[in-house]
């Protein structure tokens, strides 16, 4: 029951957050000039857009979804403007009784995997599990994030709770938010994990700025982006970097990130890769 009650809460907490940073204008929604007390939208307005009641929408957002049918929930989606990611979310806290429910023990890397991890020479390669914890990678993935070949930290109090981290990245807040989305999205995939809900409250009560940034409920899954990194050994590096879900692994990804062939980035890259050799 206090689980059901604990989804309910999020489900209306995403909701709003979601509706107060939407405008009217950006809605097309009419203000006719009279000042507003919230921000973003009403509830009344969001109801409109989504072609529901007022008293319905209102019992959705207090988390009261088990009547929502998928026309209902697809309507609220395009009147919030939620993208991919977000409508899975949604979906997920609207029927947290389809969630699959999975092993939350120790996780294992296939042979298979770190092989090819390892083996990539080109690229730095980092294998990382469905809390963020590092399982594995070469030698200039390790480099690269700034850790030795033995060391499995989690990645996320990494972001959050390591000083190294913000001179590291350069555009830390983002690379942040990101992080944050990700376990946004994670929690809601795996309500039923006792260490990820663990690893969120650790980072909530430790870090302040996570704190801030989990309560505007982010929510993403960044498989591919540009990251810049300002290395302390070789300077600036500007990588592509494309993240692989390992589908009989569920929540394990292998991370690659290289430099545009002869760039400035692969010269210091493969400067990086001589020092740590």
């Amino acid at each position: 029951m206090s689980e059901q009650r604990n989804t309910a809460g999020e489900l209306g907490d995403f909701l709003r957050t979601r509706r107060a940073a939407l405008s009217p204008a950006a809605s097309g929604v009419p203000t006719y000039g009279s000042p507003r007390r919230v921000p973003g939208l009403r509830r009344e307005e969001v109801a409109q857009l989504a072609g529901v009641s007022v008293n319905y929408y209102t019992r959705i957002e207090q988390g009261e979804s088990h009547q929502m049918s998928d026309s209902v929930m697809e309507a609220i989606a395009n009147a919030l403007q939620l993208g991919a990611d977000e409508r899975q979310h949604l979906l997920r806290l609207a029927w947290p009784a389809q969630v699959v429910q999975r092993s939350a023990g120790p996780e294992q890397i296939r042979e298979s995997v770190r092989a090819l991890a390892e083996s990539n020479t080109d690229q730095a390669a980092i294998i990382v599990g469905r809390r963020t914890d590092v399982l594995g990678g070469n030698r200039l993935g390790f480099a690269l994030v700034g850790l030795r070949p033995e060391q499995r930290p989690n990645m996320a109090k990494e972001m959050f709770l390591e000083p190294a981290m913000r001179d590291l990245l350069v555009d830390w807040a983002g690379e942040a938010r990101n992080t944050a989305a990700y376990l946004r999205n994670a929690s809601s995939e795996r309500p039923d994990d006792p260490l990820l809900a663990e690893l969120i409250g650790e980072l909530s009560i430790k870090s302040p700025e996570f704190a801030r940034i989990w309560a505007t409920h982010p929510v993403g899954e960044c498989l591919h982006a540009v990251r810049e990194y300002n290395h302390p050994l070789v300077g600036q590096l500007t990588l592509n970097e494309e993240s692989l879900r390992l589908p009989d692994d569920p929540g394990q990804r292998l991370i690659f990130s290289g430099a545009a062939a002869g760039s400035s980035s692969a010269e210091r890259l493969r400067l990086l890769d001589s020092l740590v050799s």
